[in-house]
């Protein structure tokens, strides 16, 4: 059996660069399901499809096959065979990713993969519904969030250093709707776990939020 840590929490928290670095210094395995939910995202996005057509999402995800690989100590995500890693941070795909991870029929898709995972490795696993939904269960289970004005700044600098054009208010903006539409969504929806830790890193280093969930794991 795995040892499992889930890692939730809204768009922009932080939580897969907490996650990579807690996986690397526990020596455990980080499992990005929000690479799973924006490879499926890049799968609609290539066949033009409309997110609120429900049908056509349904059908094209029989034809997805999303895997996970690990190169060189570095996570990989495969779609159909193509590695689609580095089209996985656009902002198209994020809002894809959002819209359509509310279908069951995308969820399930990827559930599977996911659980399978965490029976076998010791994991970090970070999303919107780890503790909730996908790992019930987990040890060790932590809902990181941070402000609004926090996150949309994150979110400005991190594309900004990649020289891409964007605009802080709009991010902002962005990071409202998806927040309500991750948590008014009827499947799984964004919710802290009755028995999850509260980490608020608006104030806090990644540092500190590292070694933060790192004392309440297993050493």
């Amino acid at each position: 059996m795995g040892y499992n840590v889930a890692i939730d929490g809204p768009a922009g928290a932080g939580k897969s660069t907490i996650a990579k670095l807690l996986a690397k210094e526990k020596g455990y395995i980080y499992v990005d399901t929000g690479a799973l939910y924006r490879g499926l995202a890049i799968h609609f996005l290539d066949r033009s499809i409309n997110a609120q057509d429900i049908g056509a999402v349904i059908e094209a995800v029989k034809e997805a096959d999303v895997k996970i690989k690990y190169e060189d100590g570095a996570q990989q995500v495969y779609l159909n065979g193509r590695n689609i890693t580095e089209r996985l941070r656009g902002e198209e795909v994020g809002r894809m990713a959002s819209a359509t991870a509310k279908i069951p029929e995308v969820r399930d898709k990827l559930l599977m993969l996911q659980r399978n995972l965490a029976a076998e490795q010791d994991v970090v696993m970070d999303g919107r519904d780890i503790g909730t939904c996908v790992l019930p269960d987990a040890e060790v289970k932590i809902f990181l969030t941070a402000s609004v004005k926090t996150r949309a700044r994150r979110r400005y600098e991190e594309l900004t250093g990649k020289g891409e054009s964007c605009d802080l208010e709009t991010i902002e903006e962005d990071i409202k709707k998806r927040d309500e539409q991750d948590m008014t969504r009827k499947t799984a929806p964004l919710k802290k776990a009755e028995d999850a830790y509260l980490v608020d890193s608006s104030d806090m280093t990644v540092e500190e939020v590292v070694r933060t969930i790192a004392a309440l794991c297993k050493s």
